[in-house]
């Protein structure tokens, strides 16, 4: 393994196998996803990487993918220089983007040294406040003299509160704290510190406290205990050939309705992840939010882990745990608006409109009913570009999805606006190009100190460059969504019967993405699963998955649910085949969770349009997981999750989502048949609702035998066996060309069945009924390219 490599060339030692039989392998995730192991209070730390410095070009590098961007040639030597401005700006007054970026050690609440003492400094921009002073419980809330701060030049408040004769911080750790201070126009109000680490909702009131969080003691290597700093000891994995991400919500992760913990997540979540195959976690709502709601996107505090679901300490633990499990941990992280709420948030912090924010009505997202960050003023990079290193120092994730970046990137946020592709409608005076630059730095920021960080943004207007380095003058992500899948797979379900859906114009929205761009494909994700969407499964059975899907014997036939069951399987794979570099699937969504997302509220009233809304009366009902029904040997479910958990082993064993080589032979929409090329794969999709193909033949890149690797057809995922690995038939491709393919082969292709053919040499029909295999997946030991 790459991970144990790097270790023992570091000297760490790595317990064999055979001396420890807690190791020895009993599940098939144990040899597809092993465990990492390392010495007892062994500790993690971190090797960062250098910043680098801007290069001597002029931002066009990035042209060499794409010559038609040198009519935009201009737009692109203006962000180049407005980075180089403000990265020498950074260099002069701050000492560089490192010391920069660190600024979450110097404002807020953090121990240091004043005059030979040690103790708590607590430093706030604030520059419209006429007077500011800290409050809390150490204080009975009243505020003596020592407890007001002096504003600098700068707009910066500063207090030193020194320890006491016996080294007693001033704030005991877990107390609440808030600062009260002046505003312009002379009002007193209270404020929770910006960059407070943690903040917490008392159950008889109803706005949120700061906390100051220092816990006492250091707690060994991977130790959870409740007042000790969690000390992480596992290594971060290696970064991902691909990226098959589960995105998640800790919150909402319960089968029982409740706010779930991290330490529960990190029991009984993190090992279903593993299980399946997935590699990656995305998890939403960390930053907290006070309304609960809002999904996490309303962002009231960006330094403070949601407190719902427990201490700093707790999150921590469930990352390294993610990490032993060889699990990549990405956080959905809002930069692109903040919360409206002025007593929780830092909107109006100093009593003024802007501060953090555009003045004016620039300043609010008038369909998100929030703030609108100023990417172009100091203070405001230095506490985004700061809040992005901190979770990835202090928590060790491992890179980001940063949520809304359309939004940041065009003054326009993207609504009532639809974009053609037009090259001018992303290079023009639409474009926030102080948001662009800003994304630019916060992307060299974390592959420069983090080299294998990983970054995802949630673009839909199909920004050319956004995908390429930072270094050639691109935005700088890694990854950018594929959102139109989503979107196509919805319509398709909504407006198209089965006999009418067009496989060209299906397969085009799969592969529609720039050349030298990755994209992470999904056919659905949390946004699907929203009150007032659908899943596709509930698109598919709609109110048939309530009492008609009981496995047969157990319960009433359904039709609809057949017809479901088999669409669920072949779009989901699809989208994996064709969709992207990477791919995504939300919590549950494996196994067609019924039913939507309902968080618990009230009553209340659309403020863009004033239409009432009924609320739910705070019912957790819909805000949770039904584990259970996957888990039931009685219901069909099964089916689903067993499909998916062998796709993502297939994507192991073959890296078929990260090779090169992607040719669809076939888009038949009068036979409903799509054949497509993947890696060393071959993909034969049947839609068609009614009719199979006898001796069809399919086009293929490669001579040789094939065998079935893979079929939804298979009894274990609820198919009928018509088409099944062990059959054992071997299709010999022969020298005759088919669908521009210089080699063909004759298939059975059963109507709404997907079957995957392999080179023969990396079959085996009986894979799953050794220790290691996955149920309906015949591949050889690992595969040809196996890796996490």
């Amino acid at each position: 393994m790459e991970l144990e490599t790097q270790l023992k060339a570091s000297g760490v030692a790595i317990p064999a196998p055979e001396n420890s039989p807690d190791m020895v392998p009993t599940q098939p995730e144990d040899f597809w996803s092993p465990a990492l192991e390392v010495p007892y209070n062994y500790e993690y730390k971190d090797r960062y990487g250098a910043i680098s410095r801007i290069p001597g070009h002029d931002g066009t590098d990035c042209f060499s993918w794409d010559s038609t961007l040198w009519g935009f040639a201009e737009h692109f030597r203006y962000r180049w220089r407005s980075l180089r401005t403000i990265r020498q700006a950074i260099e002069d007054n701050e000492g560089g983007l490192d010391n920069f970026t660190k600024s979450y050690n110097r404002f807020g609440l953090n121990r240091g040294m004043h005059e030979g003492r040690k103790g708590i400094w607590y430093r706030e921009w604030a520059p419209g406040a006429k007077a500011l002073s800290l409050i809390g419980d150490f204080n009975n809330w009243m505020p003596k003299d020592a407890h007001w701060a002096f504003k600098n030049n700068y707009g910066v408040w500063e207090l030193f509160l020194p320890d006491g004769p016996d080294g007693t911080p001033a704030i005991p750790h877990r107390s609440k704290v808030k600062c009260r201070l002046e505003t312009p126009d002379g009002q007193w109000v209270e404020r929770i510190p910006a960059w407070i680490k943690w903040a917490t909702q008392a159950w008889n009131e109803i706005q949120f406290n700061g906390v100051y969080w220092d816990p006492p003691e250091t707690g060994s290597p991977g130790e959870i205990a409740p007042d000790k700093k969690y000390t992480f000891k596992y290594p971060r994995p290696p970064r991902p050939r691909s990226l098959r991400i589960y995105e998640c919500h800790v919150g909402m992760s319960s089968q029982e309705p409740k706010v779930n913990s991290y330490l529960e997540f990190r029991r009984d979540v993190l090992p279903r992840v593993r299980a399946l195959g997935y590699n990656a976690i995305q998890i939403m709502a960390i930053q907290e939010h006070a309304y609960y709601g809002s999904f996490g996107y309303h962002v009231t505090n960006f330094f403070a882990p949601s407190s719902r679901c427990g201490t700093p300490e707790e999150l921590k633990a469930l990352i390294d745990e993610a990490h032993r499990l060889g699990i990549t941990v990405l956080m959905d992280i809002v930069h692109s608006h903040a919360s409206k709420n002025t007593n929780d948030g830092i909107n109006m912090f100093d009593g003024t409109d802007a501060m953090y924010f555009h003045g004016g009505p620039r300043g609010t997202h008038w369909m998100w009913d929030s703030r609108c960050f100023d990417y172009g003023n100091w203070e405001t990079l230095r506490f985004l570009l700061s809040n992005t290193r901190y979770w990835m120092d202090e928590f060790k994730f491992d890179g980001y999805r940063f949520d809304g970046v359309t939004s940041m990137m065009y003054h326009h946020h993207g609504l009532s606006y639809s974009f053609t592709g037009n090259y001018e409608e992303y290079f023009g005076m639409n474009t926030d190009v102080d948001a662009v630059v800003y994304l630019m730095l916060v992307n060299q920021l974390l592959h420069d100190l983090f080299p294998n960080a990983i970054t995802i943004g949630e673009d839909v207007s199909g920004m050319p460059a956004f995908c390429r380095p930072w270094h050639e003058g691109g935005v700088g992500f890694d990854y950018r969504l594929q959102m139109a899948i989503a979107d196509k797979w919805i319509e398709v379900l909504k407006t198209h019967d089965d006999h009418s859906w067009d496989m060209t114009t299906i397969t085009h929205t799969l592969t529609n993405r720039r050349y030298a761009e990755s994209c992470v494909s999904y056919a659905e994700s949390h946004d699907q699963a929203l009150v007032g969407d659908k899943t596709i499964a509930f698109w598919l059975m709609d109110k048939d998955m309530y009492d008609k899907m009981s496995v047969p014997g157990k319960g009433p036939a359904s039709a609809i649910v057949d017809r479901g069951i088999a669409l669920h399987k072949m779009i989901r794979l699809v989208t994996l085949a064709l969709g992207g570099e990477s791919y995504l699937n939300f919590m549950g969504n494996e196994f067609g969770h019924p039913e939507w997302i309902d968080f618990p509220r009230d009553n209340t009233y659309d403020t863009s349009t004033g239409r009432f809304i009924q609320g739910n009366g705070g019912s957790m009902d819909k805000c949770r997981r039904r584990w259970d029904l996957a888990d039931s040997e009685t219901l069909k479910y099964k089916w689903l999750l067993a499909f998916d958990r062998a796709m993502c082993h297939l994507d192991k064993a073959f890296g078929f989502q990260g090779a090169p080589h992607q040719w669809i032979s076939r888009a038949d929409s009068a036979d409903k048949m799509i054949v497509c090329e993947r890696g060393d794969l071959l993909f034969v999709f049947n839609f068609h609702p009614t009719r199979s193909y006898t001796d069809y033949r399919v086009g293929c890149n490669a001579s040789g035998p094939y065998k079935i690797v893979l079929s939804s057809d298979e009894e274990v995922f609820g198919g009928y066996r018509n088409c099944s690995k062990d059959a054992g038939v071997t299709f010999v491709a022969q020298p005759m060309a088919h669908d521009n393919r210089p080699f063909s082969f004759l298939v059975y292709a059963p109507s709404r069945t997907v079957v995957v053919y392999a080179p023969a040499g990396w079959v085996d029909s009986e894979a799953d009924r050794k220790p290691h295999g996955i149920p309906g997946l015949a591949v050889r030991d690992l595969g040809p390219y196996f890796a996490r």
